[in-house]
């Protein structure tokens, strides 16, 4: 090769590299922005509810960001979500609009289910997010049937349960992992270890803690993850994944991560040491990303400062959207409740 075929292959190869670079940028500051979306969604709904604004059970995901965001990556829009009554982060992750949330969280009709499911029980079937549930381990069971039905239709889809680890100690855990395992369906469990179900830690409730290890009894792939990372959350469910729409079976990650706030708006936390909350959050997914992308010269201040105003005034808008939507009149209460049609109502 002559000189200038060789500076041109160089050339070729730096601009691959630096396309892949930018790329590579261009995709971690997506996972920040996400990451942040539910970050300060799930604060703004902290003034709200402290406003009365907002009623009811209100269970908050901060803390707990990058496992939603980073399985969501390896998830199509064709595949199915099941979820908890802790679940407005994987409301976010899976695209439902924060306008659509917020209304929900509201009790109004342009919310996301019409507004009579509220905080717990968040429903888009558009997006296939099969939403919140207010009981512990009840959205187990719904995946196992959503999955055999995609199959028994020829559907090449996954679909993804998150639970907590409190949902362990529950029967419809250990029935859906059996079923799952042995007629090898195409689910994605994820565990959320957060190390407390409401105020019982994890060794008070398990004889075995390494939740994993259990999965894994029933013939199933299984692994934990470092729940705080969002690269290796998305990395593992990835793998996973893959593996799953191969025709793997049903596999499990444990997500090894923490909730900042209490269990629920009407928790007063005093079951966690002190010392323990603030060693995990030093552990923060979202100030570990923006750090990292800081350092490396991935992100700007200005830049940083742009994504959280955009931010800011995306979920104002949805504030006063909410604030703005119509109420569900009362004569249409008992709609869909007890049998009767539209017109009876």
């Amino acid at each position: 090769m002559n000189s200038a075929s060789e500076t041109s292959a160089a050339a070729g190869h730096q601009g691959r590299r630096t396309k892949a670079k930018d790329s590579d940028a261009a995709h971690d500051r997506q996972l920040l922005r996400d990451m942040l979306l539910i970050r300060r969604f799930e604060e703004r709904c902290v003034e709200l509810y402290s406003a009365a604004a907002i009623r009811g059970f209100v269970h908050l995901y901060i803390g707990e960001e990058a496992v939603a965001v980073g399985v969501h990556q390896a998830l199509t829009e064709q595949d199915a979500v099941v979820s908890t009554y802790r679940e407005h982060g994987h409301a976010l992750a899976r695209g439902v609009p924060p306008e659509a949330v917020m209304a929900e969280m509201y009790g109004r009709l342009t919310g996301c289910s019409k507004g009579r499911g509220g905080s717990m029980h968040l429903f888009d079937p558009g997006r296939r997010f099969y939403g919140g549930n207010a009981i512990v381990a009840g959205g187990l069971p719904l995946a196992a049937g959503l999955a055999l039905a995609d199959r028994m239709r020829g559907r090449e889809r996954v679909t993804c349960c998150f639970f907590g680890d409190g949902a362990f100690a529950e029967g419809e855990f250990h029935e859906t992992a059996n079923l799952a395992a042995l007629w090898g369906l195409p689910v994605l469990f994820v565990c959320e270890n957060n190390l407390y179900a409401m105020g019982t830690a994890l060794a008070r409730e398990h004889a075995q803690t390494d939740l994993a290890m259990r999965a894994a009894s029933y013939g199933m792939a299984a692994w934990a993850v470092d729940g705080m990372d969002v690269h290796a959350v998305e990395q593992a469910a990835h793998r996973a994944v893959t593996s799953i729409r191969a025709g793997g079976g049903p596999h499990l990650l444990e997500a090894r991560t923490y909730r900042f706030r209490a269990h629920s708006m009407y928790d007063p936390d005093r079951y966690r040491p002190k010392d323990e909350i603030a060693q995990w959050k030093r552990h923060d997914p979202v100030t570990g990303m923006t750090e990292a992308l800081r350092s490396s010269g991935r992100l700007t201040s200005a830049r940083l400062k742009k994504v959280e105003r955009g931010i800011a005034e995306e979920i104002e808008a949805a504030v006063a959207a909410a604030e703005q939507a119509p109420k569900e009149p009362v004569e249409s209460l008992l709609r869909h409740v007890t049998g009767r049609n539209e017109e009876e109502t």
